[in-house]
């Protein structure tokens, strides 16, 4: 039986991790050159709100994958599925879900620690100017799709899952001893 209250919850949290991946997209770090009193010259960052973003969408994306990973209890513990169709969608999103959830998960990770770094002085001579490096365009964009692909997956996964499992008596629950009766 689908439990239509797990699903609004993951959905919430689903979309609250898409929020935040989106709102990182677009508060990355952007560094521009100045110089110190002793002519230096440094790159300046600004705020550093993006890092923090991306980490709060990548902690609700896994508490939404570990929500739907205890209630099927990840697909391999308790009791067998039966066989059917449903079964064979359950198996096959499970491994669509971690697919998109290591995708999501690696983008958000990336982008929060590749925002969080930040130059220090690099021209010793007064020569070069530094390289202001910041995080390419389109990271945390891409963990914001991924987060969606993840949330539907994962949630044709547990309906799927639900089919499958409490779709009437398993093949196991026949009577598999011997019996006298054709005697």
């Amino acid at each position: 039986m689908v439990s239509s209250l797990l699903l609004v919850v993951v959905f919430v949290f689903d979309l609250i991790a898409f929020a935040l991946a989106v709102a990182a997209e677009q508060r990355r770090s952007s560094a521009n050159l100045a110089k110190n009193i002793e002519g230096r010259k440094y790159c300046q960052y600004d705020s550093d709100i993006a890092t923090g973003l991306g980490v709060g969408s990548l902690f609700i994306l896994v508490a939404s994958q570990v929500i739907i990973m205890v209630v099927t209890r990840c697909l391999c513990c308790g009791r067998a599925m039966r066989p059917s169709g449903s079964r064979s969608w359950a198996i096959c999103l499970f491994i669509t879900t971690w697919l998109t959830f290591l995708i999501a998960a690696s983008c958000l990770l990336a982008g929060s620690v590749k925002n969080a770094y930040h130059t220090k002085y690099r021209d010793l001579l007064g020569e070069r100017a530094p390289s202001c490096q910041t995080l390419r365009k389109g990271v945390f964009g891409a963990g914001a799709a991924f987060i969606v692909l993840t949330g539907i997956v994962s949630e044709l996964y547990y309906v799927s899952f639900s089919k499958a499992n409490n779709g009437g008596v398993p093949p196991y629950a026949r009577d598999t001893g011997v019996t006298m009766s054709n005697l």
